[in-house]
């Protein structure tokens, strides 16, 4: 009797950790779950910058991140030899700055916000000063960069091979890569497809005044070009109590250690699972929870930020502008508009439109998939 053909090695853990596990988490719910998310996308950009000449032996990235993407990039580019400096500020914590730093990357750390645009806006104003200071460089802008929604045409075709047809996506939106890239590809077989941006208050994203975020990983001062207001269906702001709690949950009774972006994305996916019993749903969950042990997964500290037995909500509540979502959980039928559309056809009668400036619609298209 002949022994069962083995699969072989990855050639590195990049390689072996790039796409998700895919985990049922109910009857008509299924969880993606990333070791880490942004391991995806570095990798394709710096794949794509190779293959147009625009990164070569000597070159230097450069990168402006306070998080995920900043580790992704590392370990690869420690892999493939290429110096990296990570602009970012000071939501780097010190578990994270100690393995840039021993994946041989240099961290510069702003420390100060810019009047506008937060430290996002600071973090690219240092970014700029850094393209003079190496002449030999290149930027994978995980803003703007459309591989970065590109990188996601893998994930969408493994949910396809597994699932079949996915009737509702849901994962939070930073850069706008995930939720925006694997819906584009999957739309090329589900046009119906319903999009769920989960989002947190207050950020610019979807039309808030920015302001100070206790939800790590969530939200951001700017509007990053690659979200694509267009194509969400439903946007849910989720509040720091019910994501802490679906975060402890999803560990409790599913043994996955994840993350608060991955425990607000089940938070919302759950909830709309159980309102849709006859629809396949998809969580997309970012990362593992190993930087959150000291905190989320810590009563002490839930408890210090004055959340370990607040309560919490177990439904949102519909709003019709983005003002008026600040605070706790809530969620806004999008409709697949812009910003622009989104900010002036909604209303609210206690909450004035935001001062942010929306982003128009006109955004390339995404490429097909090969």
């Amino acid at each position: 009797m002949s022994s069962p053909t083995l699969p072989a090695p990855s050639d590195s853990i990049v390689e072996a950790s790039a796409l998700p596990r895919l985990i049922r988490l109910g009857p008509n719910l299924c969880g993606a779950a990333f070791t880490l998310m942004k391991l995806l996308p570095a990798r394709f950009m710096l794949d794509r910058a190779e293959q147009r000449g625009d990164l070569r032996p000597g070159t230097t990235v450069l990168e402006t991140s306070s998080g995920t993407f900043a580790l992704g990039l590392a370990m690869v580019c420690r892999l493939r030899g290429y110096p990296l400096v990570i602009v970012g500020d000071p939501a780097i914590d010190p578990a994270l700055r100690r393995r840039l730093l021993e994946l041989n990357t240099r961290v510069e750390i702003c420390h100060e916000p810019s009047p506008e645009g937060g430290f996002q806006r600071a973090r690219l104003d240092r970014l700029e000063e850094l393209r003079a200071e190496y002449p030999n460089h290149y930027v994978p802008g995980q803003y703007h960069n459309r591989d970065n929604p590109n990188a996601y045409a893998a994930v969408a075709e493994q949910l396809t091979e597994t699932l079949g047809l996915v009737d509702c996506l849901v994962g939070p939106v930073g850069s706008g890569g995930s939720t925006g890239g694997t819906a584009a590809f999957l739309r090329l077989l589900q046009p119906q497809l319903h999009l769920i941006g989960v989002d947190t208050s207050p950020s610019a994203i979807f039309g808030q005044p920015d302001g100070p975020r206790t939800v790590r990983g969530l939200g951001n001062s700017l509007v990053p070009p690659n979200v694509r207001h267009a194509a969400y269906d439903e946007v849910h702001w989720t509040g720091p109590a019910e994501v802490f709690q679906a975060t402890r949950e999803l560990h409790a009774q599913h043994a996955l250690y994840m993350g608060p972006t991955s425990g607000a994305a089940y938070l919302v996916a759950r909830w709309y699972a159980e309102r849709h019993p006859d629809a396949q749903v998809v969580a997309l969950l970012p990362d593992e929870g190993h930087r959150y042990q000291d905190t989320v997964y810590q009563d002490d500290w839930l408890a210090s930020q004055g959340f370990l037995d607040k309560p919490y909500a177990s439904e949102p509540r519909s709003v019709t502008h983005p003002g008026a979502a600040l605070g706790g959980w809530a969620r806004m039928d999008w409709r697949r508009r812009t910003l622009e559309d989104a900010l002036r056809t909604s209303h609210s009668s206690d909450t004035p439109q935001s001062s942010n400036d929306p982003r128009s619609s006109n955004e390339p298209a995404i490429e097909e998939p090969r």
